[in-house]
């Protein structure tokens, strides 16, 4: 029993991971109004994935490249959709969304395992997450979070969108499109109403509470892990606003 708890360990710690970036960006979409974005962007990161097996590519770095070259492109187009079009930002992420999810599905019309691959990419594989992947994704995630901290609002939108774009690149990868957007929204939405260091604590650790009991739920009940995460982080996130809510005396 504890060699099958030791293999939590790494998904775990691929969880942890992805919220030490995705706490931090997901207040600032919150504070944006771009609530999409998130999925979006891992969306079309997908797709790069998605190209680079069309291409016959097999080397983990020419898919990451395919991935991040995707990513940044719809980073790019956000960018100028947001300076040309401010008012209409939102629809035009959802746009960028169902387009990219339904390209997938086209360029996978024809593969046999294409449904697999698609439910991978969305639902994600985190309980066969590996050490091994872990350190290259910690690497890029300190050095964005050094870019975050450091330079702050003056990053600016292409800035913004440029972070936000390699994070999400790396953390589809490893957890799916689906644990993407609620590791990005679930605890920054629940922990709201506090302010600066004590809201990024506060999210950051409803979201490893939610990655936890999503993992031993998934062990002890045979559930597929990447749904049971996010349903664990949003039952935690409305129970936060239920108690948020609720008078103190």
């Amino acid at each position: 029993m504890s060699t099958e708890w030791s293999l939590l360990a790494a998904p775990l710690a691929a969880g942890l991971l992805v919220l030490a970036t995705h706490v931090p960006l997901g207040i600032e979409v919150l504070r944006r109004g771009i609530i999409f974005i998130d999925l979006a962007i891992a969306q079309v990161a997908a797709l790069g994935v998605v190209a680079a097996g069309l291409f016959g590519w097999q080397s983990p770095w020419a898919i990451q490249g395919a991935a991040v070259a995707a990513a940044l492109a719809g980073a790019l187009l956000l960018t100028l959709s947001e300076r040309r079009w401010p008012d209409l930002q939102e629809a035009l992420i959802g746009l960028l969304f169902v387009t990219a999810a339904a390209a997938g599905i086209l360029l996978l019309a024809d593969n046999p395992h294409g449904g697999e691959h698609l439910k991978d990419l969305l639902a994600g594989q985190v309980l066969w997450v590996g050490w091994e992947q872990l350190a290259p994704v910690a690497g890029l995630y300190l050095a964005l979070l050094l870019v975050w901290f450091g330079l702050g609002r003056r990053l600016g939108r292409i800035g913004f969108y440029t972070v936000f774009a390699l994070a999400v690149t790396a953390s589809v990868q490893l957890v799916g499109v689906l644990l993407v957007f609620a590791s990005l929204i679930a605890p920054a939405l629940a922990m709201r109403r506090r302010a600066g260091g004590r809201r990024l604590a506060a999210s950051w650790s409803l979201g490893a509470l939610g990655y936890g009991l999503g993992l031993i739920l998934s062990a002890w009940f045979d559930l597929p892990a990447g749904a049971a995460i996010v349903c664990c982080l949003s039952v935690l996130s409305v129970a936060a606003l239920v108690a948020a809510r609720q008078p103190s005396g």
